[in-house]
């Protein structure tokens, strides 16, 4: 045997036995090769592993064991074969695989008791399934909990990471999910974990281009692009790309984030990523309607729409209906506009204030349209309500927009108030603020 080859099998007994012990698991909790699979383990990948042609790295292991809900010690050596049944795995593994009814119905059978480290997981449980229906305050409230219980939780499990900081970004609470991204992006980075880095900088650089700031989020990107060629997994790439086509369409640089997004997806067609590649249509469409080009948009959302009903919840599924919507209006469908708009408003209002109040912006341009004047204020400063704790392109939209109502309806005062509130953003956010003449 060749020295390096020597060197990479001290932390494993021998490739066989890894291998027999992955399948052995993995077809105990019901996983297929696929569903197992991750950036930088492919499911081809896993396949030679468990022919003992391959051993994993000791990250790689790492991740196995905490998607299967064993220890990294008994996949690599064996060791703890006859430790006690996990009763929480079985609703971690339907949590992976989006089977919340399961997971839901498992839950109820776990009562809360137990151990400190198993009650924080349960909590963390039931704050995942809450994201996921939707209920963003509740989650974040249940996996708190759970870190309160189990700080350590955060660092070992990054599903709750991922959670957590999404529900916080989806509530504005954007300090709480950037911090929290940047702790563990910076030990990822400090233990020479490429595949956790990329996560958690794309989470942390969606964060800031969500909070409005741009200039952090390319810094955070570039840092890790740099490194892109280490990455086998076309999902870790595509999520690389689709946060730069994100960034670039907030810019208003609508050329550079087309490129991205289909850079993107069609990373992402060849494999099976359904989740990500509903959003890369969904992106692809906000970008083409940014261009005027609500014809190719819905399109891009007819075929992205049953990928998301199939693999997301129902918050994801109402940002869809809230492009469909923007798209229903370019086209000149008011009415089908305003009842999508409306309804997605009404999912979203306690799950992401800020898309709720780009649906109800959207609503009030359908009624400005339609010569509804009083109702369009009433709805554009409902949008205001949601959008003016976060300097946005489309808090600066619907300054303008109900301005000039105002100013229509013999409110001079009121419209250069909000006139001049939206100098103060624009000066934040660094675009000119456009009105139509």
């Amino acid at each position: 045997m060749e020295p390096g080859n020597q060197q990479r099998l001290i932390h494993v007994d021998s490739p066989a036995a890894v291998g027999r012990r992955l399948r052995e698991v993995r077809e105990r909790v019901g996983l297929t090769q696929r569903q197992l699979a991750f950036p930088g383990a492919t499911a081809a990948y896993i396949s030679r592993i468990e022919k003992g042609d391959r051993v994993p790295s000791l990250q790689i292991l790492r991740e196995f064991a905490q998607r299967l809900g064993v220890s990294e010690s008994y996949l690599a050596r064996g060791a703890d074969e006859t430790a006690p049944a996990d009763p929480l795995l079985e609703i971690e593994v339907a949590l992976r695989l989006e089977d919340l009814e399961l997971a839901r119905n498992l839950l109820t059978a776990v009562a809360d008791e137990g151990g400190v480290a198993t009650r924080a997981r349960r909590f963390a449980a039931l704050g995942q399934v809450a994201f996921r229906e939707g209920d963003t305050a509740r989650a974040i409230e249940l996996l708190e909990r759970s870190l309160d219980l189990h700080p350590q939780l955060v660092d070992v499990d990054a599903a709750v990471a991922d959670t957590l900081g999404r529900a916080y970004a989806m509530l504005e609470q954007f300090e709480m999910a950037i911090a929290l991204f940047e702790r563990l992006m910076l030990a990822a980075t400090e233990r020479d974990d490429i595949l956790e880095r990329v996560r958690f900088a794309v989470l942390l650089a969606n964060t800031l281009v969500d909070s409005g700031n741009f200039a952090r989020a390319e810094e955070v990107l570039g840092g890790i692009l740099a490194r892109t060629h280490e990455l086998a997994d076309p999902l870790a790439r595509a999520r690389l790309l689709w946060s730069q086509s994100r960034l670039r369409a907030l810019q208003n640089d609508a050329a550079e984030a087309a490129r991205y997004a289909q850079m993107a997806l069609r990373t992402l067609q060849a494999g099976d990523y359904p989740y990500y590649a509903a959003w890369a249509h969904q992106l692809l469409a906000h970008i083409e309607l940014d261009r005027g080009r609500a014809a190719e948009a819905l399109e891009l959302l007819e075929r992205g729409l049953p990928l998301v009903e199939q693999t997301g919840n129902v918050v994801e599924q109402a940002l869809f209906r809230l492009e469909e919507a923007r798209a229903l209006l370019q086209l000149g469908r008011r009415e089908e506009a305003a009842s999508v708009a409306m309804h997605a408003s009404q999912v979203l209002r306690g799950a992401s204030p800020l898309d709720a109040g780009r649906s109800y912006a959207l609503v009030a341009e359908v009624f400005a349209e339609l010569g509804d004047e009083a109702r369009a204020i009433e709805l554009y400063e409902l949008a205001l309500e949601a959008l003016e704790t976060t300097p946005t392109r489309y808090l600066l939209d619907v300054y303008g927009r109900l301005a000039d109502l105002l100013e229509a309806a013999g409110r001079k005062d009121e419209a250069l108030v909000l006139l001049r509130r939206a100098m103060r953003v624009q000066r934040t956010v660094g675009r000119a603020l456009v009105r139509d003449s």
